[in-house]
């Protein structure tokens, strides 16, 4: 088992690639304007996002569901799974916002409130989990199954809203749109 100081430097890692990909987000989606006329070409992107969302949530449900039947392998395959359906939303998130900059909501009346409220506890609880999520795949690599389970005790909740959030966002905007 790990002690608190070989963790230092792993978590501080995490730490920065954390704050790093989120300055770099918040800097892409809100003070960088994307080219001229490419918006067009990465129209479908968001539907690509969805589906990566929508996998990655179906991977930690199926995941909980077979840590709670004593299949540790399955567990982890499960969660790795939604791991990469997760880094791979966030590849296609960029590109999307590298070409397409900002989506406003056109939505008005009662849905407008509704999805503001959704838009922003998905983007600050996706704040939140960027790290958490890190977080609890390293205690699991390096076997520190105690505190593993007790992070993911948080993280869970917290990865899933923000996936199921994320389809629920790309769903409100195309019906809207």
């Amino acid at each position: 088992m790990a002690n608190v100081s070989s963790n230092r430097v792993p978590l501080a890692a995490i730490g920065g690639i954390s704050l790093a990909a989120i300055g770099f987000l918040f800097w892409l989606i809100y003070f960088r304007e994307g080219p001229a006329g490419a918006a067009e070409t990465v129209a479908f992107l968001p539907y690509v996002n969805a589906t990566f969302n929508a996998l990655s949530a179906s991977a930690l449900l199926l995941g909980v569901v077979a840590i709670k039947r004593n299949d540790r392998a399955l567990h982890q395959r499960l969660t790795t799974l939604a791991l990469i359906f997760s880094a791979l939303f966030l590849v296609s998130y960029i590109v999307y916002h590298s070409l397409h900059g900002d989506t406003l909501f056109p939505g008005q009346g009662v849905i407008r409130p509704i999805y503001f409220f959704i838009l922003i506890s998905h983007i600050g609880l996706s704040i939140v989990a960027f790290p958490l999520v890190l977080t609890t795949f390293y205690l699991a690599w390096t076997d520190q199954m105690t505190k593993h389970r007790r992070l993911a005790k948080v993280t869970f909740p917290l990865w899933l809203y923000v996936s199921v959030t994320g389809v629920a966002i790309v769903a409100l905007l195309k019906a809207y749109v």
